[in-house]
């Protein structure tokens, strides 16, 4: 109730300052940090190639209808949006009134009422939470709470430095071994999201050891605790040759084709297993002095990929195309294993005639045409690979 009621005292003033400013002829500056906890919905930004297809409604939408606010900007532009627009022209107007005096004195009132609500900062959002993990007496729910907190809190990079600093990574890592699988689920998520594309975080986490659970978690018979443990390594070493190296180090390779040829496997799960394998061909490719490994050329893996080329679900499409064009790109792939044993012509000819009629239906008609300018690149570089062995001298 005290960080509901802060908010509400917070918007009331931003309003009244905003009106004063405007009407004294000042720019609007955007707030530059949220002065207190990050009320924004966590989403995975993983996945880089194309958002999913779930159901995601605009970060407007979602201001204001589940207490998300991204930042002080944020708030005020709710607040505006949602205010009536003849009571706020009433203001402004008033305000116009005032002399230049007059409105520098408003505002340094409105300044010492903000400051005198102390609102708590980020980080001091981040330590209460941490503090409850390492609490063990404290309830479930309040245990949930506090993580909950920290996966919102932790998504701008400095706070995820702040997370570190404050002592927040042994908790959430010990949180991956509690009884209850949500539990479980969000330490899991809130050290991805910490994690992801921050090689510092990424290394002390990895030093702590959270690799090996996590990987063991992808097997959970909770499908939500198997899907974000999965994201959190992905998260954990991409573009993170030490962790790679753990990674397969742990039979990650194993982990990945146990996934990927599990024909009942939640699909959600499945697109995080090959976009996992696309981006570690990848970094693979950008790194040329690496040794490759066998898991590159793994027949039954290479296979199982080509086979869910077959799949209705277009978003798993485009992700299976992304991991084959990676894959063909490696010295060590071989062409002849793809057209032989995998039957890549045949199943890439399967899918133009698939996206055919998909490119002719209106809802599905652009993201159709662009799987399908994938597809046609994954084919030349497939024929390019073949051609080029056919004029290798015997």
């Amino acid at each position: 109730m005290r960080r509901l009621s802060v908010l509400a005292a917070v918007l009331t003033v931003l309003l009244t300052l905003t009106v004063a400013r405007t009407a004294n002829g000042e720019p609007m500056n955007e707030s530059k940090s949220s002065g207190g906890l990050l009320w924004s919905t966590a989403k995975e930004e993983t996945d880089l190639m194309r958002p999913s297809n779930d159901d995601d409604s605009s970060a407007a939408d979602h201001e204001g209808l589940d207490g998300g606010f991204s930042s002080l900007d944020g708030m005020l532009q709710w607040a505006i949006g949602h205010s009536d627009p003849a009571k706020l022209k009433e203001t402004a107007q008033d305000m116009q009134r005032l002399s230049s005096d007059d409105l520098k004195k408003r505002q340094i009132e409105i300044k010492e009422l903000v400051d005198s609500m102390k609102m708590p900062s980020d980080a001091q959002f981040m330590q209460i939470a941490i503090d409850d993990l390492n609490n063990s007496s404290l309830s479930f729910e309040d245990r949930h709470r506090a993580l909950q907190e920290l996966l919102i809190l932790v998504e701008p990079i400095d706070n995820a430095n702040d997370l570190s600093k404050l002592g927040g990574l042994s908790p959430l890592i010990r949180e991956l071994n509690h009884s209850d699988s949500d539990v479980r689920r969000v330490a899991a998520w809130v050290l991805g999201k910490a994690s992801q594309n921050h090689a510092i975080i990424q290394k002390q986490i990895l030093e702590l050891g959270a690799l090996p659970t996590l990987m063991k978690m992808t097997r959970s018979a909770s499908v939500e605790e198997a899907i974000k443990a999965l994201y959190a390594v992905s998260a954990l070493i991409r573009n993170n040759l030490g962790g790679q190296e753990l990674f397969f180090s742990e039979a990650g390779d194993v982990m990945l084709q146990d996934i990927i040829g599990n024909s009942s496997i939640d699909i959600r799960l499945l697109k995080k297993a090959i976009f996992l394998v696309a981006d570690l061909a990848e970094c693979k490719l950008e790194i040329v002095e690496r040794a490759e490994l066998p898991f590159f050329t793994n027949l039954s893996l290479l296979k199982s990929i080509v086979d869910l080329t077959s799949t209705t679900d277009l978003d798993l499409q485009e992700k299976v195309l992304f991991a084959l064009k990676n894959l063909l790109r490696l010295s060590t792939t071989e062409a002849l294993i793809f057209k032989d044993f995998c039957d890549l012509d045949g199943a890439l000819e399967r899918m133009r005639l698939q996206l055919q009629d998909l490119i002719a239906d209106e809802f599905w008609s652009d993201f159709a045409v662009d799987v399908e300018n994938l597809r046609r690149e994954v084919e030349l570089i497939f024929h390019k690979k073949l051609g080029e062995l056919k004029q290798v001298p015997k």
